[in-house]
This record gives structure tokens, C-alpha cells and sequence, in this order.
């Protein structure tokens, strides 16, 4: 018969008994395993060690400038969270099935290797106005990181656009072809959208970037610590001013899921359209086989999969975004349990945004475009507007050259004739003001070189503001 293999101390769990617990003096009994499984954060928010260990650093340093601990004391403490840090980035911490949160399973760490010294690390500090502060030490970073994800989707796009100013394409309104524009104006299109949700960015990053530590767990405390010093450690340039607004704030986490929420709204719309254009019945560009996938079933299917996750992954962060506001919605001040609720939203927004904005970054450029067929798209009744401004430029009034023009578009499409095969007599028929040349501005290239006001798809246009926007 085997011996069964004893369990490491390092990995085995302790039993209920002997388990040091940091938040039970209070309690005869312990928590029933169910209870406490079900109330444990830790399997989702110990992916925020790295803030929690800069946090209690800071908070370190200041306890031993007050006085509150000794400059050894907190020397000690601060070698000892290093040492914790790289157990992490090594992949040796071993947490213990009692731990409720990142914070005690470091804090208990910190004791057991270091001993009565790591016992006063939370002075003056309460889990409530340490979990504030590691969210928003999170989201400052992973909010900068966005940011640079951003950046790059747009140079992507502005390169397609340098690379397309005179290629013709059919704009479309109620996904009809409506008039003729470029290539460039299009993908602008999104770049002007990618901008607005970069202003958004940087103005949640502006809320995220003040300090919450201090706060206690809701009225401070009567220790005489330094909450400028901890946050000009920290690189935060506001403190928060009301103790119980601090704990119990989650704005600053719904106002990044509602900029995350409308930037996948934005990529959601940019990747129907390439799925559209991939159709067949569009043609318009042909994927990269490295952004594409076969079917199980059909030998000759090219899939534009990676595009239509992105458009369903869109609802995920939307959710997120409403599941925040709904846990909020009816919380009572100032801290509550609800509030572990906002972490699994917030990872789950930026596990998918910052991935699809790195893709399409990639996908943009290497998309090949079939200029032809968008160039016939683009022609025949979308010029239809062209010869209506045309009377207007000769006195007619516009309702009435809409009338002209809709009769002769009426009369074409039963005649199966497009606009650019009809004669000056043939316009003629429809108004004497239709002048000599109305028929020569009948091409698309032309239509969209003469939409030269500002915002328009003239290439001359569109060029200026790729130089305005200084994207390289």
C-alpha cells in the first residue's frame, strides 16, 4: 500500500483551528467554509497585489515620519512587502483558504515573515480606504495603458487614411448608398470617434487620480497621520475631502466603465462595417489570413470571426457598465460589502477593451481594399444630390430641384439608365436650367472633390486634417 504524500506547509491549508485570523477576535466561532467562500474576494481581486504593496509602502514610510512606528520598524515593513512582491511576480505566494481579500493574505504574509512589526502596518488605516486607494492606483494605470492603445488604433487608421485620400467609395445613410465620399473620410470617421473616447479617458483619469487613504473606515482617525505625504508619494495630485465619501465613491470606476462602454460601442460599429465590406455581396475588402477563420464544415469559408467577437464582446462591457450603476444604485453610506462588486466589473471591461483596440491597431493596415469596386459602387443615383445643388447654383430653389431631380431618378430607374449615361437634352427635359455642363459632374471622383468645406471628403480637406491632427 502507498504512503500517501504529505502536503507542503507551504501548500497545505490549515485547519480552521490553528489558522492565525486577523478579523475574528470579536467572534466566539468561526464562519462557516460556505460563508466564507461565498464573501472571499480574493480569487478575482489578488490581481491588484502590485497597487495594494505600493499603498502600504506609502502608508508605511508615513506611519515612521509621524512617529507612529519606528524608521526600523518601517524599514522592515517595506523590505518585507518587496520581498512579498517578488514571491508574486515569481509565482511562489502561497495564499491561505482564510485569507478574505488581497489585503489580509499580504498583511498575514507580512506577519509571518516579519513579525510584531508587521502587525502595525494598518495603523490608522482600514481595509474600507485601502481598497479605494488600490482600485484607483489600478485604474491610473490601466486607464494610461488604454490610452496608449488608443493612440495606436488611431495611427493605424490615420495610415490607411494617407494611403487612401483619393479613394472613392459610396457613403451610405440607412445602409442604402447615399453619395459618394473616400476612403479616407470613412476611416476618419472613426478616428474623430477614437478621440472623443481619448478626451473621455483623460477625463475619468483626472477623477481616478485622487487619494483616498486617510479616510479610515469612514471618520478618519484620531492618529495624527500625513495624507499629503502618502499621496505625494503616490503620485496623486488630490486628496479626497470627505472621509465617507472616500470609502464608499465607485464614480470614478462607473465613469471609466461608461468611457469603456462607448469605446467598444465604437469598435463594435467600425467591425460590422468590415464585416459588411467582406461580404460578398459588398466586396469591398479582403481580410488577412491571420485575422480570419476557416469553418468546421465548409472548405471554402473565410470567417471574419475576430470581428464579429469584438461586436459581441461589445455587450459584455456594456453590462459591466449597467451591473456597476445597478449595484450602486441603492447603497446606503457609507461602506458596504456590495461595493466587492466593482472590481470583477472594472478587470472584465479592461480584459476586453485593451485586447480589440491592440487587434484592430494590427488588422487596419494589412485589410486590402478592392478600389475598383468601390469606385463603381460610388457612382450612378448616388450623384443624384450633385445635380440638385447644380439648379441650385442656377437659381432654382432647393425643394424644386429636389422635385427635378427626384422625377428624373423616378424615370431613370424604369428606364435602367444611370445618371452618368444621360445626355444635357435628356436633363433638359426636366428643368431649362439644368446648365451646359451639369452632365460633366456626373463622376464620382469629381463629386468628391468639389465637397471642399470643412469636414468634407475632399481630399484637399481631409488631408489638412490629417496635418491638424498631427498623427504620424
Amino acid at each position: 500500500m502507498k504512503k500517501r504524500k504529505r502536503a507542503s506547509n507551504a501548500t497545505r491549508p490549515r485547519s480552521r483551528a490553528s489558522r492565525p485570523n486577523l478579523l475574528r477576535a470579536r467572534f466566539a466561532r468561526a464562519r462557516l467554509p460556505e460563508v466564507e467562500a461565498f464573501t472571499a474576494s480574493l480569487p478575482f481581486d489578488r490581481r491588484l497585489y502590485r497597487h495594494d504593496i505600493a499603498g502600504s509602502i506609502a502608508h508605511a514610510r508615513m506611519l515612521a515620519k509621524v512617529s507612529l512606528i519606528s524608521r526600523a520598524e518601517s524599514a522592515r515593513i517595506v523590505r518585507g512587502l518587496r520581498a512579498i512582491e517578488r514571491e508574486f511576480a515569481a509565482g511562489r505566494f502561497r495564499f491561505d483558504t482564510a485569507d478574505e481579500d488581497i489585503h489580509i493574505a499580504i498583511e498575514r504574509r507580512l506577519i509571518a515573515k516579519i513579525g510584531g512589526a508587521g502587525r502595525k502596518l494598518h495603523t490608522a488605516r482600514s481595509r474600507n480606504d485601502q481598497v479605494a486607494l488600490d482600485l484607483r492606483l489600478f485604474l491610473r494605470d490601466e486607464t494610461r495603458a488604454l490610452l496608449r492603445g488608443i493612440d495606436q488604433l488611431i495611427s493605424s487608421l490615420a495610415r490607411v487614411a494617407r494611403r487612401n485620400l483619393t479613394t472613392v467609395m459610396p457613403g451610405y445613410t440607412h445602409l442604402q448608398r447615399a453619395q459618394p465620399v473616400t476612403l479616407a473620410h470613412h476611416v476618419l470617421a472613426y478616428v474623430e470617434m477614437l478621440i472623443r473616447d481619448r478626451e473621455r479617458f483623460a477625463q475619468t483619469l483626472e477623477r481616478i487620480d485622487v487619494m483616498p487613504l486617510g479616510a479610515g473606515a469612514l471618520a478618519a482617525t484620531t492618529l495624527p497621520i500625513d495624507r499629503r505625504a502618502v499621496a505625494r508619494e503616490l503620485g496623486f495630485r488630490r486628496l479626497t475631502e470627505n472621509s465617507i465619501d472616500a470609502v464608499s465613491d465607485r464614480d470614478f470606476a462607473a465613469d471609466f466603465l461608461c468611457a469603456a462602454a462607448l469605446a467598444m460601442v465604437h469598435l463594435s460599429r467600425m467591425c460590422e462595417e468590415i464585416v459588411l465590406w467582406n461580404s460578398v455581396e459588398f466586396g469591398f475588402v479582403t481580410l488577412p489570413d491571420e485575422f480570419a477563420t476557416g469553418s468546421s464544415m465548409m472548405p471554402q469559408k473565410k470567417n471574419p470571426d475576430l470581428l464579429e467577437l469584438i461586436r459581441g464582446k461589445t455587450g459584455r462591457v456594456v453590462g459591466d457598465l449597467v451591473g456597476l450603476l445597478t449595484t450602486l444604485k441603492g447603497l446606503p453610506l457609507a461602506y458596504n460589502s456590495d461595493l466587492q462588486e466593482d472590481k470583477e466589473r472594472v478587470f472584465d471591461a479592461i480584459d476586453t477593451l485593451g485586447p480589440a483596440l491592440g487587434l484592430l491597431a494590427r488588422l487596419w493596415p494589412r485589410i486590402k481594399f478592392d478600389a475598383p469596386r468601390m469606385l463603381a459602387a460610388a457612382g450612378g443615383f448616388a450623384l443624384a444630390t450633385d445635380l440638385a445643388e447644380h439648379l441650385v447654383r442656377r437659381g432654382v430653389p432647393f425643394r424644386e430641384a429636389h422635385e427635378v431631380v427626384g422625377r428624373l431618378v423616378r424615370d431613370a430607374i424604369t428606364a435602367r439608365k444611370p445618371l452618368e449615361q444621360l445626355s444635357l437634352a435628356h436633363l433638359r427635359r426636366y428643368s431649362a436650367k439644368f446648365g451646359a455642363q451639369a452632365h460633366t459632374l456626373l463622376t464620382p471622383a469629381l463629386s468628391v472633390e468639389r465637397r471642399r468645406t470643412i469636414g468634407g471628403p475632399s481630399p484637399s480637406v481631409v488631408r489638412d486634417r490629417l496635418r491638424r491632427l498631427g498623427i504620424r
